[in-house]
């Protein structure tokens, strides 16, 4: 769990907490991790609090399953690209290229957002695999908490 908090929720992370949890809740969508998608939905839920963007985010983040890109007029093209690279670091690791990080780059990502994207791609991807080989479910569970105070590595207190 330090890994999540730490990866997450790490107090010096630049990326905005709403876009690293929609990351999670894509690469969650792509292997097929209800749990986590469930969690990580309604926490982004909370950090965007506007019904209509998350509804529109959820709404292109399904639609890409089937598209195989992300578009939506609600997401700026940085977040988009993110998106975009997120998904083919979960299904495609060994295709990663250069010419990937230069459209983060291009798209306004610097490199510490970069770092922070490819984190929690590759955390969630873990986490996933961890949670559908144990068989986890969301029964008896409440949705979308998560340990609020980043300044503390140790404090797990939730919100």
């Amino acid at each position: 769990m330090a890994l999540y908090k730490n990866v997450l929720h790490h107090k010096a992370n630049v990326t905005p907490k709403w876009v690293l949890e929609m990351i999670g809740v894509y690469v969650s969508l792509l292997n097929r991790c209800s749990y986590c998608v469930d969690h990580h939905y309604e926490g982004l839920k909370r950090l965007i609090d506007d019904v209509e963007k998350s509804s529109a985010i959820r709404n292109a983040l399904n639609a890409a399953l089937k598209t195989g890109a992300v578009t939506t007029p609600v997401l700026s093209a940085k977040e988009i690209t993110s998106l975009n690279y997120a998904a083919k670091l979960t299904t495609a690791p060994a295709a990663i290229d250069e010419a990937d990080i230069e459209k983060l780059r291009a798209a306004g990502a610097a490199d510490e957002e970069i770092l922070e994207i490819n984190q929690v791609t590759a955390y969630f991807s873990y986490a996933n695999r961890t949670v559908l080989g144990l068989g986890v479910t969301t029964d008896g569970d409440t949705l979308g908490l998560s340990p609020n105070n980043n300044a503390d590595a140790n404090d797990w207190g939730h919100q």
